[in-house]
């Protein structure tokens, strides 16, 4: 397990999610939901629960037309962003998987 910076904070505005990967020490690819509401930053794996695709059909593009909710562009899950609760859709019930997350000198930091 390690410490990474994915972005500063200073660059996620209010009811903003953004997507980032991050590279692993096995080589692997790990998708990211960043997202900032109000002065909390959540953090959650960029993979549906019911399907296992990542959730934006473009780039940053997390959250549904309402701006309540990250949304699921493959079936339209809707996930609540404080929790990644799924409040409708084929997953309802389930979860985007979160991941560690705290602010330290700025900077938005996982641990992976």
């Amino acid at each position: 397990m390690s410490a990474r910076a994915v972005c500063r904070l200073a660059d996620l505005k209010e009811k903003e999610a953004r997507g980032c990967s991050l590279e692993l020490d096995d080589g692997s690819e790990l998708q990211l939901i960043v997202v900032r509401e109000g002065s909390e930053v959540f953090v959650y794996r960029n993979r549906c629960p019911h399907t296992g695709v990542n959730l934006e059909w473009q780039p940053h593009q997390f959250y549904d037309l309402s701006g309540a909710f990250l949304q699921c562009a493959t079936h339209g899950a809707l996930f609540r962003p404080e929790d990644g609760y799924c409040v409708r859709g084929p997953c309802a019930g389930e979860s985007l998987e979160a991941v560690p997350v705290w602010i330290l000198e700025g900077q938005v930091v996982v641990i992976t």
